[in-house]
């Protein structure tokens, strides 16, 4: 067992801070979307490699895992962090902003990459622990389907690099900066997609009595819809049916053919889940005959939720207090974005944590986001202690 003033502090990278920024400010000016994170990829597997780790590129597509193992320890740990950027052009001025109209990280996902190469060279560099840790740098978490967990997944991930348990983190605007958020069980929501499609009768605006309006029925759907969350699901639970587009009609004084519309559908926990997709489908077809219309619905599943372990987020919480203080960890709410983090807590133990991002800063997703710098040292510790202190044995 290894003393405890051996492990990682926060101290032991302020040397590091100034490289890890300009690594940071690389990836930003240089974003890459989903499924096209080559050189993000590159960038990668190039510095693990020059620091020892034996790297295996183009897994699940452009994903990079990276192993180092150190004494003779059995156990294993992994940690993941996400490289795509979004499909946004950048409004936020900064000197390092995205060099490539339309693409942009508004999701952290630069300083989510930047931190787990930070303590990757520290680990590298020390070699304080005893066993085998697994560092992967996973593409297309913002796919939304067919996402880049599941395509390393479906390309051997567990079965070619074997580990006991994963973690992973997220940025978290609004909580201090280097403050660590943790939450055991149901964290993140799952998130399925709807599309629906109501035909009717179309024809002149002026004579209504001859058509069958797709544009009312649609309208009366949408205030129905709104009744499952309200109605069916026990208060207690959490659920969110968003209605986000209803397509309709091209000119004013014609009743269109069709209406589609298009929803968001969140919740923390499978039973709602399928009791959501169950009462959007009837409720759907009820309204929609009692119009006399016809419907078509698709639903897609998309992430599932994301639901971490009892015993790792204990583990994780504890070394998070060793590291930056009890005062400086607190629990997570539920937060109804989702993130494909949930396939790998699927299949193995693990944890997903949330990390400061400054109280003042803009909000993910928006094109003035940007990565707080003044995190990197703490979380590029985390998981340099994490990996130690889980394989100190």
């Amino acid at each position: 067992m290894l003393n405890d003033n051996v492990f990682a502090m926060v101290s032991d990278f302020e040397t590091m801070e100034a490289e890890l920024t300009g690594i940071r400010h690389h990836l930003h000016a240089n974003p890459e979307l989903s499924f096209e994170e080559a050189e993000t990829a590159r960038f990668v597997a190039d510095k693990l490699e020059g620091w020892g780790y034996e790297v295996t590129r183009n897994v699940g597509g452009h994903g990079v895992v990276a192993r180092l193992s150190a004494g003779d320890g059995r156990k294993g740990i992994a940690i993941r962090a996400d490289m795509d950027a979004l499909p946004i052009v950048e409004e936020s001025g900064l000197a390092y902003a995205s060099q490539s109209l339309g693409k942009m990280h508004a999701c952290g996902h630069d300083g989510h990459t930047t931190v787990l190469l930070g303590a990757a060279e520290y680990l590298a560099r020390t070699r304080r622990f005893n066993g085998t840790v697994t560092l992967i740098f996973q593409p297309a978490e913002e796919a939304g389907k067919f996402s880049g967990a599941q395509a390393m997944i479906a390309d051997g991930l567990f079965e070619r690099f074997p580990f006991d348990a994963i973690f992973g983190l997220h940025n978290h605007p609004g909580a201090p900066e280097g403050n660590i958020l943790l939450r055991s069980g149901p964290m993140m929501a799952s998130s399925d997609t709807v599309n629906i499609t109501i035909t009717g009768k179309g024809g002149h605006a002026s004579r209504p009595h001859l058509t069958i309006d797709p544009i009312v029925v649609a309208c009366n759907l949408v205030v129905s819809l709104q009744t499952i969350v309200s109605r069916n699901i026990d208060p207690t639970q959490t659920a969110v049916v968003t209605v986000g587009t209803i397509h309709a009609g091209s000119a004013v004084n014609v009743i269109p053919e069709y209406a589609k519309l298009a929803l968001s559908v969140r919740s923390f926990d499978p039973k709602i889940r399928d009791l959501l997709q169950e009462r959007i489908a009837k409720l759907t077809q009820s309204v929609v005959d009692g119009y006399g219309a016809t419907t078509e619905i698709e639903y897609e599943r998309g992430y599932p939720v994301v639901v971490n372990s009892e015993t790792e987020t204990a583990f994780a919480r504890t070394v998070a207090e060793e590291l930056i203080g009890a005062d400086r960890v607190s629990t997570c709410h539920l937060i109804p974005g989702s993130e494909d983090f949930a396939y790998f807590l699927e299949h193995k133990p693990g944890s997903f944590l949330r990390l400061g991002n400054g109280t003042d800063s803009a909000i993910l997703h928006s094109s003035k986001y940007d990565f707080a710098d003044g995190s990197l040292t703490t979380g590029a510790a985390l998981w340099a202690r994490l990996v130690e202190r889980y394989l100190a044995e």
